[in-house]
């Protein structure tokens, strides 16, 4: 899908080092069809922000190594599909089994569904829009579309404009702040590797133990709710 010129292939960037440059050959090799796997994956797995791999595909497409255009299009059928699989999950098992199924899935409760479910009461159809702009939400904003049955080519439009737009704009900071980025990494990638791996490691480890914190008071609360039954 990639439509690289020769002048730009020709003036390839150097091998960065360390976890930066793993990233970048990573999503290179990937090309714009895994730009748009990540961002389906990110619907079922949270944690994996989009905010973090849209960035490195527009700076990839001003380094010459991938087409934008391409790179936005995958992203935003990516998003989509993910959008309609949660939207026909939701329709087809109903409210109770839907929340039951999101609150099985690692490092993801039963707020997460109810956080979307609070969203898209206050805003109705508009949070479809909008909801692919908020972290969480995006990823389940579709299941009560779904189970109110909102109309489905509404959900797609409102889907797709949505993701388009939020998409662009990651992949264009990326691509808009190449000339600033290049130099810095081709000078200093290896010590951003080891601070981006630091922090990464840092923001995971918060995250679960905050989830699994979540998860034990909910238990316990459950627990002294069923003794107090009794």
């Amino acid at each position: 899908m990639s439509h690289v010129s020769p002048a730009l292939a020709a003036s390839a960037s150097p091998e960065y080092e360390g976890f930066v440059g793993w990233v970048l050959s990573l999503i290179e090799s990937l090309g714009e069809v895994g730009v748009g796997l990540a961002v389906l994956i990110e619907t079922f797995v949270p944690p994996i922000p989009s905010e973090a791999i849209l960035p490195v595909a527009g700076f990839l497409a001003y380094d010459g190594r991938m087409s934008a255009w391409g790179a936005w299009v995958a992203a935003t059928l990516g998003g989509l599909v993910g959008a309609l699989i949660w939207y026909a999950i939701g329709a087809a098992v109903g409210r109770v089994r839907t929340r039951r199924i999101v609150g099985r899935i690692p490092l993801l409760d039963h707020d997460d569904f109810d956080k979307a479910e609070e969203f898209f009461a206050r805003w109705g159809g508009g949070a479809v829009l909008f909801g692919r702009c908020v972290p969480l939400v995006r990823s389940f904003i579709s299941i009560p579309a779904g189970i109110e049955r909102m109309g489905l080519v509404r959900f797609v439009l409102y889907t797709t404009v949505g993701s388009a737009a939020w998409n662009g704009i990651w992949i264009g900071l990326g691509f808009a702040f190449g000339p600033a980025i290049r130099p810095v990494l081709e000078e200093w990638s290896g010590l951003i590797s080891n601070l981006a791996v630091g922090a990464i490691g840092i923001l995971v480890l918060v995250f679960i133990l905050l989830r699994i914190r979540r998860r034990l008071r909910e238990t316990a609360a459950r627990a002294g709710r069923e003794r107090e039954a009794d």
